[in-house]
């Protein structure tokens, strides 16, 4: 999932870059990057990809902190055939309000307080708390490495839930919007 197109002129201003060079890093005319930013024009999926990896990537050269200095290690895990039920219960418990969903060691998805809420308006509640998870679960959230500059972290956070961090393709950390409150600190 990408950021927001309108975001693009924010961003590339707050990394005191021109349009001309963010045009010579992702190949595009300085022309076509104005026309993106002053909504006059929307970018293909590939070349917003190339916009946001450029932007993401200078903005991680200024960057001191990483992923792994914020993530929680502490995952809380659920399995696709939990019920809702359980997974309710298990936020309540806790006090968090998403859980990644793992089939064994691969994520398949996360299941969030905003999804449950989602799903009590279309369905009848008591079929609901019964339902699996793999029958209600949001898409996989985000993934980073370890070592990924942590002010790459805040635009990825404004559109997901929570971000899972990787080792060596293990997933080791789960970032949540109150972990990036860290960042401020």
């Amino acid at each position: 999932m990408l950021p927001r197109i309108d975001s693009i002129k924010q961003q590339r201003q707050k990394l005191n870059i021109t349009q001309k060079k963010l045009a010579v890093l992702v190949g595009v005319s300085t022309s076509m990057i104005n026309q993106i930013e002053s909504g006059r024009s929307q970018p293909s999926y590939e070349t917003a990809k190339k916009i946001f990896e450029n932007l993401a990537n200078l903005e991680g050269k200024s960057s001191t902190h990483k992923a792994g200095d914020f993530c929680s290690e502490d995952i809380i895990k659920l399995k696709p055939t939990n019920t809702l039920h359980d997974a309710i219960k298990k936020m309540h418990k806790l006090s968090i309000s998403q859980i990644p969903i793992f089939d064994e060691k691969e994520i398949v998805g996360v299941i969030s307080e905003d999804g449950i809420v989602k799903h009590l308006a279309i369905d009848n509640e008591t079929e609901l708390k019964n339902a699996k998870l793999s029958e209600v679960m949001d898409s996989v959230p985000p993934i980073v490495d370890w070592d990924t500059p942590a002010n790459v972290l805040v635009p990825l956070i404004r559109y997901s839930k929570c971000i899972l961090v990787t080792k060596k393709s293990k997933v080791v950390g789960i970032i949540t919007a109150s972990d990036t409150l860290k960042m401020m600190e």
